[in-house]
């Protein structure tokens, strides 16, 4: 087995001797005639989570259990989870959803309201189980609804506490404006929104959640380091918006922010495999009923956490950076967070397998990303 300082040279050693491939119709493959290559890394952490709640919260949790240590859960239930009291509480269903022997935690975040008040800041500090505030600007995404309609006129209070208590805003990153293009509301809200929050409260800690656009990026990068950070998702990192439309409409490749062109996909992957330790793993992962996304107006959302490790690996693979594959996917978020890095490990082993074509459980299917494709990367415990 390779110990996490020798990937680098493995990989070197591995493209440069160009091992035999084969490819399988309908999916890429390369099969190695040498040994499996093995990778062993920190386990990772999933910063950006979606849950839900009943039936499929007991459907769903174990898949994010099976190989992140952490993860950072999205507060947008019906209701939403707008309390310290509420989110102990839903941080308890997660546990009771887990498999036994389980020892993921859930780190439970805040829905950013209109009414939200500083106090319930501070006792959300203090309460130790949550870790973030979520601004959803209201009707950006799922159960939205009830978020912020005036960010800078009736939450500049409760976002001033957040500073001063060190608690971090995750952003969903779109305007709601009906003027403004689909695919340019990233942009705009950075221009908007991000930019002034950030001048007005340069010590506000702020990751801009599942980016999306070269413009994000570039922003990201430009503020200094340890206020603003990104997480980005598997399906941002490998798809364009030709994916929603190749073959005919794609529901299980609709999600929030949509996907956007080509040359802003390649600026994601460039930053993410560069080494920069502004970007970390979010997979976004929302899974939904088959029914709910098959639908004249299906559910914007990927459910990929089954896969979300494999896609990652091949992302740096495929740029050659596997060796800062374990940055991204373990040590980033934790830091950025202030919390400690996990201490067990993981093992990925290129060995092909197949995404099954969906889940099925008693109150209908789940589609994950990549269904029906054969994937290089397989994680496992150690």
């Amino acid at each position: 087995m390779l110990a996490f300082g020798t990937i680098k040279t493995t990989v070197l050693s591995f493209k440069v001797l160009k091992l035999p491939s084969s490819k399988i119709e309908g999916s890429r493959q390369l099969k190695c005639k040498a040994s499996k290559m093995e990778l062993t890394i920190t386990q990772p952490d999933d910063w950006h989570l979606h849950l839900r709640d009943g039936e499929l919260l007991q459907a769903v949790a174990p898949h994010s259990a099976n190989f992140f240590g952490r993860a950072i859960v999205m507060p947008n239930l019906k209701p939403p989870i707008t309390s310290t009291a509420v989110a102990a509480a839903y941080r308890e269903s997660i546990l009771k959803a887990l498999p036994a022997d389980s020892d993921f935690s859930p780190l439970m975040t805040l829905y950013l309201t209109d009414t939200t008040s500083p106090r319930e800041i501070k006792l959300a500090r203090e309460s130790g189980v949550v870790f973030a505030v979520k601004l959803y600007p209201a009707g950006a995404t799922t159960n939205s609804q009830d978020g912020v309609t005036d960010l800078f006129g009736k939450c500049l209070p409760v976002l001033e506490e957040m500073a001063e208590q060190n608690m971090p805003l995750l952003v969903h990153g779109e305007v709601t404006d009906p003027n403004v293009d689909v695919f340019d509301r990233e942009k705009v809200f950075i221009d908007t929104i991000l930019q002034p929050l950030i001048q007005r409260l340069p010590q506000l800690k702020v990751v801009m959640e599942h980016i999306t656009t070269m413009e994000a990026v570039r922003f990201v990068e430009s503020c200094s380091y340890g206020s603003v950070a990104a997480t980005v998702t598997p399906q941002h990192l490998l798809l364009n918006r030709n994916a929603i439309f190749q073959g005919g409409l794609q529901p299980h490749n609709y999600c929030l922010p949509v996907l956007k062109r080509e040359i802003h996909r390649q600026a994601i992957v460039s930053a993410v495999t560069s080494g920069n330790k502004k970007f970390f793993l979010g997979t976004d992962s929302a899974p939904h009923e088959k029914r709910r996304k098959e639908c004249p107006c299906g559910c914007a959302g990927i459910y990929n956490a089954p896969v979300a490790i494999s896609l990652y690996a091949k992302v740096f693979e495929e740029a050659g950076a596997l060796d800062k594959l374990e940055a991204f996917t373990s040590f980033n978020g934790p830091d950025f967070y202030g919390l400690p890095r996990n201490t067990s490990k993981i093992k990925l082993t290129r060995t092909p397998w197949k995404v099954p074509e969906s889940f099925s459980f008693s109150f209908g299917d789940i589609v994950p990303m990549s269904a029906g494709e054969t994937l290089e990367w397989q994680p496992s415990s150690i």
